[in-house]
Formats: C-alpha cells, structure tokens, sequence
C-alpha cells in the first residue's frame, strides 16, 4: 500500500436551516479543500460523498453526480455512502484505500446533509431509520431512548449512582460548549455551566436537553492524495496512518456486551495496529458525542480510559486540552454540530487542522502530533477510525 495524505480540507458553517441545496452545501466545502490543497477541480479523478437522508430533505437521490458537476469535476466516479452519521468517514476510509492500492491519486471526500432543513419531527423519524426499522422503532426507540439505555446500562454495569453519571454527563457537554465558543463553525455558541445541564428539560431519563447535539445544516470535504502528489502539492501533508471499520447487528444482538460497543473496539483495533501506535499517542481526538453518554462509552471504547472512569476522568479535566488527552475541542457534535453525512469529515477537518497548528488559539491543542476521529453510525451499526500523522 501506498502512502496517503489530506492535503486539503473545507468546512462550511453548521447551523439551523439554511437555504442552500445539498449541492451547494458540499460544493462550498469542496471548493475550500481544493483551494487549501492548492489545486483545481480538473486534478480530481474520483468523488465519494456521505450522505444519508437527501432523499427526504430534498427529494434528490444521486446527489454525487450532480455535486461532481458543481465543483467542475465532470465525468469522474461520483460514489454516494450511506452509513447513517459515519457516512463520510466511510467516503474518506474508502478514498484513502483506493489511494494507497493505486487506483487513484487524488480523490475528493466528505459529507453533507439538511438535516436541521427537515424540522425536529420529520429528522427525528429518519434518524430513527438508523435503527432496526422492523423492531425496535415500532417500540419506540428513537436516539434519545437508545442513548438513555445505554445510561442506565453503563450506570448499573459500573456501580454509579444516576445522579453522579448525570453530572459526569453534565461536564462532558459543559466542556464542548467551552470549545465551541471559539469555534467560529459552531452550531451552538454559548457558556453552560453543570447545573445549566441538570436543570434543562428532560428528554429521555437520564439525558436532558443539554446532554444533546443539535440537528445541523452543513457540509465538509477533504482532498486525499498519494504520497508521491502530496509532496509537490503540499508543504505539510497530514497522513492518514491507519483505518478501522466494523458493524454490528440491532442493538438488541449486541445486548451481551452492552453498553461498550463492540464494533466501535473493533474498529479501534484495526486503526491502532495500521497506525503502529497505542490509545496513550493520541494527542487530540474528535469522537462521536452525539448524547454526553456517547461520548464517554466512545473514550473508553477508544482505549483512553478505563471502563467505567471515563465521566470521572472529564470532571478532573483529563480529557480537556492540557489533559491526558485532548477530546473534542472543536465542541464535538454536542455545540459543533451534528449534519449526520457531513459530520466524520467535520471530524477530519478539525484533527487536521489542529496538527497543522491552525485552529484558534483558545482551543489549540499544543504540539499535537498524532489525530484521531471516531464516528458512529446507527445505534453502534456502523463504526469508523481514522489515525492522522503530521507529516514533517
């Protein structure tokens, strides 16, 4: 296999609805990675977009093709995934293996998605797709009741009364509000405090409003190139140094090993031994904190803590910037934002930047070196890593 670098990276602002079509969404971020990439849509030979629900936001199925036209791409492999909020990072773990087996030298990557543009019900209802449609929907199992599972499972599995996981929960989304202040992307930009957290409204015992991201607008693209390309292209490459990706059935097969998730592990693995390195060379890492749950079963899935300490270890600051390691300080899906297609390339975007040396100065983590991003799709469906190296 050859070695793989980003080379470019593109963001559009998330947020509530906005006006624009998923084309161009996408074709705002893309065009940001090519010209961080320092090169013209003419150089890219393939486009894989993620993305899940164009179908009801805008009635447009194929979007791929369309984005490919956008951006002035004609003629390439324009290639749509669907792997619920781990879309793009499916996209971008596929265009980094084609890259690295020879395929192609430059291929652009990402996600989009409308899904604020949909409204709370209608997003609610195609979110919950993502579970077993057959089973588990009809028994009422949207997001928030699969992640308040899990809450009550992690509680009784670890021996921690509810009311300290929900203040542990409580500090997980106050410090992605903390982030996210600084980041000028953001979805939500505003200073909560723990008992802001614990005195908002209920949504599904034990996570309260503040315990969950947002429905978000938005769209990010990252230029993946060959070794060979990112050297006359780019002065500092960030190379993808591994990639995992695992599934698992409806979450009512995974009950044995709940509330870890066993493809996320699994997934983690993979990366870790492509990369050569353990969870402790991990300087910075954007996971999937869709509920503040989420996010500490994600650290601990991830091998930065042990099982049942996560919640402890973000009260005493270990997984802020200055800590063990840095998680989330781009404010996570929790303030960031959560367009469910766009929302692992967002993750990339961020880890790339952040090793570089180029976010802003509040939330840069110093000398940061290696990066990961862990994005979940489903009710643990769909897992994806990725590993970032700095490449000078």
């Amino acid at each position: 296999m050859r070695k793989v670098a980003v080379i470019g990276v593109g963001q559009t602002r998330f947020s509530g609805a906005q006006g624009k079509s998923l084309s161009e969404l996408f074709a705002e971020a893309a065009f940001e990675a090519l010209a961080d990439a320092h090169i013209e849509s003419k150089s890219v030979q393939a486009l894989f977009v993620g993305n899940a629900l164009g179908d009801f936001a805008e009635g447009q199925g194929m979007t791929p093709a369309f984005i490919a036209d956008y951006i002035g791409a004609w003629n390439v492999p324009a290639n749509r995934y669907d792997g619920a909020c781990a879309s793009a990072s499916v996209a971008i773990r596929d265009a980094f293996l084609l890259v690295a087996a020879g395929v192609y030298d430059i291929v652009i990557a990402g996600g989009v998605e409308r899904a604020a543009s949909l409204g709370t019900p209608l997003a609610t209802r195609t979110f919950a797709m993502f579970s077993d449609s057959r089973y588990e929907f009809p028994a009422g199992m949207t997001f928030p009741g699969v992640f308040a599972l899990l809450a009550h499972r992690y509680a009784a599995v670890y021996g921690l009364p509810i009311e300290k996981l929900k203040e542990q929960m409580a500090q997980v989304s106050v410090q992605s509000y903390n982030h996210g202040m600084f980041n000028p992307k953001a979805h939500l930009k505003k200073s909560v405090t723990i008992p802001d957290v614990l005195k908002s409204f209920t949504v599904a015992t034990p996570i309260q409003l503040h315990d969950c991201c947002p429905f978000s607008d938005g769209a990010a693209a990252v230029v993946v190139a060959s070794e060979e390309a990112a050297k006359t292209l780019s002065p500092r490459p960030v190379f993808i140094a591994g990639a995992g990706q695992a599934s698992s059935g409806p979450l009512a097969s995974q009950g044995a090993y709940l509330p870890r998730l066993k493809a996320r592990e699994l997934s983690a693995r993979q990366a870790y031994a492509m990369a050569g390195i353990t969870p402790a060379d991990i300087d910075v890492c954007e996971l999937h904190d869709c509920f503040s749950i989420a996010g500490i079963i994600a650290a601990e899935g991830l091998g930065f803590f042990e099982q049942g300490k996560a919640g402890e270890a973000w009260l005493k600051g270990e997984a802020d910037i200055g800590g063990k390691v840095a998680i989330n300080p781009s404010g996570g899906l929790k303030s960031k934002g959560h367009p469910i297609g766009a929302t692992g390339a967002a993750q990339v975007y961020e880890v790339v930047r952040q090793l570089r040396g180029e976010v802003e100065p509040e939330r840069q983590v110093p000398e940061a070196r290696i990066g990961m991003t862990d994005t979940l799709g489903g009710d643990g469906g769909t897992m994806v890593s990725l590993i970032f190296k700095r490449g000078w």
